[in-house]
């Protein structure tokens, strides 16, 4: 990170971003709370991505604290769950901060992890189950191919949409 501010003022001291590191932290935790996946995986990491910015994202006051995340769980279920928007409030929120940072020198280190987060989230696809695929096929159908897991359709996903439902699972086994 660049130093806070280049006419010699900042004493030489880096900017940390301490609120998205924070976020990340929780995240981290939440799944590995979980035991959902291997944390190596491509697909913890779009879990890890999803949570750390809805947490990042949903602290508005800026007061990120380990009390206040277990205040927060439900927000979090909320902001995740099946059918919300969550790709447009990440849109809006990350919006909204770029604007509030415009101008800043130098930029917020939080905005410029959380902005290369959703990046990866959006541009990455995984090849995961197509679970659209599985709900449509007939149960019959999914009882003879249960001991051949290989054989359920795959498809590219984006790693939002894999690492969402992962995410909002993790919080809610935590």
């Amino acid at each position: 990170m660049l130093p806070e501010g280049v006419n010699g003022t900042s004493g030489g001291e880096l900017a940390v971003p301490m609120a998205w590191m924070y976020a990340e932290y929780i995240a981290d935790e939440l799944l590995r709370t979980g035991d959902l996946m291997p944390p190596t995986s491509l697909e913890f990491r779009a879990g890890r991505d999803v949570l750390a910015l809805t947490v990042f994202l949903s602290d508005t006051e800026g007061e990120l604290s380990g009390i206040r995340v277990i205040s927060q769980l439900e927000d979090w279920l909320s902001l995740t769950a099946h059918g919300r928007p969550w790709q447009e409030w990440v849109r809006d929120r990350l919006e909204r901060l770029i604007e509030e940072d415009r101008g800043r020198v130098p930029s917020s280190p939080d905005l410029a992890l959380a902005l290369a987060a959703w990046r990866w989230l959006e541009d990455t696809e995984l090849l995961a189950a197509d679970l659209d695929g599985v709900f449509l096929r007939d149960p019959d159908d999914l009882r003879e191919e249960d001991e051949d897991a290989d054989s359920d359709p795959k498809v590219w996903t984006p790693a939002w949409e894999l690492g969402l439902p992962l995410g909002h699972l993790a919080i809610h086994l935590f």
